[in-house]
């Protein structure tokens, strides 16, 4: 018989019943009295049955329709049932692959932990990515993530710079956040979670919209001391009592970064053999670097006070460590605010090259700075040492020299 909606509606014994006017096409009624449609076929000589979909979802007339349509899909050579399966499958890939922007900054931050040079950088991180991308797109799937989106987020007005964009208000800031947005968007294409170019990069791209950042804003420099200036202010600067004033003396004396003393801990510290051996992870190269210490940086080491528990070298109101800002009040505290910490980096680079004969590379290794090309750099391996033991000592006895502020004093040439 045929089938017909009325029909239908009246079976209610288990079984499968035929639709005459459709080829393969069955009404499956369940021992629940549930109902479906259901697509007899053989295929390579065996029989197979796909299911079209409960009667409550299609009708009779969309039953017929769908076998017909699974009918077309046998004639081509493709089995329904597979190409259901694959269509399943593509939709769960494609399930996976979308998720937000912000999901993915995370992901990359959490995968990249051991990169970050400590705990700050890695917080330094997210903290952009909330204030200036997770507001425009942090939603969006990484997917979807194009031009348009970036610009927004780099154009936006700057929330306290009226007037301003992001990328003109703060074009260092922005500069380092669009690099960011495109290390996430690598890094989301190498998951596999989106295709094509990456809508951030610079070269060939943004450049062709956005400013160069030195065109919005030069460079500036750290102020920094005149290095005839320097005897007369480390007298001054011995004479004052503290952790702070001695950590910024240290400083000084080693042209070492804020953040490597900060940072500094007694295991790194050999005061036998006077030399302090600063971990790759500390470093903004990322390699170990050793800091001849002079005469001068041993006492103040052995001068500091200790606390039980706190492993940092230079100490302060916190468990963790002083204070990043402790050394600019100090100079604050003695009246120059004209300069700056790292700007004595700069004062230790201008008088060797004054009033020394130490080789430029000698001088660049002794501020941790990269040296030379990749070639350059696979032939030097070793790190000057001794010859940095030898300049770090004289920039010591400099720094000490009772000389009048203006008067020149001579230092021997070192090879």
């Amino acid at each position: 018989m045929a089938l017909t909606s009325k029909r239908i509606a009246k079976l209610n014994a288990p079984g499968r019943y035929r639709d005459p006017e459709t080829r393969g096409l069955y009404l499956q009624v369940g021992r629940a009295g549930t109902k479906s449609w259901l697509l007899r076929y053989e295929l390579n000589g065996r029989e197979r049955f796909h299911g079209l979909g409960s009667l409550g979802d299609f009708s009779l007339k969309e039953a017929r329709e769908r076998a017909r349509a699974a009918r077309q899909k046998l004639a081509d050579g493709i089995d329904p049932i597979d190409a259901r399966r694959a269509a399943r499958a593509a939709l769960a890939v494609e399930a996976a692959k979308a998720i937000t922007f912000e999901k993915a900054a995370r992901q990359y931050s959490e995968q990249n932990e051991p990169r970050w040079k400590n705990s700050k950088a890695a917080a330094q991180f997210l903290s952009t990515m909330r204030d200036y991308v997770f507001p425009v797109f942090g939603n969006v799937s990484v997917a979807h993530v194009d031009t348009g989106l970036v610009l927004k987020a780099l154009e936006r007005e700057h929330p306290q710079r009226h007037g301003k964009s992001i990328w003109r208000a703060v074009p260092e800031t922005a500069n380092r956040v669009r690099g960011r947005i495109e290390n996430v968007l690598d890094w989301a294409t190498t998951r596999g979670y989106r295709e094509g170019d990456n809508p951030a990069r610079w070269r060939g791209h943004l450049e062709n919209v956005l400013t160069a950042r030195g065109q919005i804003q030069r460079v500036q420099h750290h102020a920094a001391m005149a290095y005839v200036e320097l005897p007369p202010f480390i007298a001054a600067l011995a004479e004052r009592d503290g952790v702070a004033a001695q950590a910024l003396e240290f400083t000084i004396l080693t042209a070492a970064r804020t953040g490597e003393v900060l940072g500094a801990t007694w295991d790194e510290i050999d005061l036998d053999g006077m030399v302090w051996t600063i971990p790759a992870g500390r470093m903004k190269a990322g390699k170990e670097h050793r800091v001849p210490l002079s005469d001068r940086t041993c006492q103040i080491l052995k001068w500091l006070p200790r606390e039980k528990g706190n492993s940092f070298v230079f100490i302060g109101a916190r468990t963790n460590g002083m204070s990043n800002m402790a050394m600019a009040a100090v100079l604050k505290r003695m009246g120059r605010k004209d300069v700056t910490v790292h700007g004595f980096r700069s004062t230790f680079r201008d008088w060797a090259a004054e009033l020394t004969g130490y080789p430029n590379h000698v001088v660049e290794q002794a501020l941790a700075h990269t040296i030379g090309n990749a070639v350059e750099r696979a032939y030097r391996r070793g790190d000057l040492f001794e010859k940095r033991v030898r300049l770090m000592a004289d920039w010591a006895r400099f720094c000490q020299s009772p000389a009048p502020v203006g008067k020149v004093v001579p230092m021997r040439a070192a090879g």
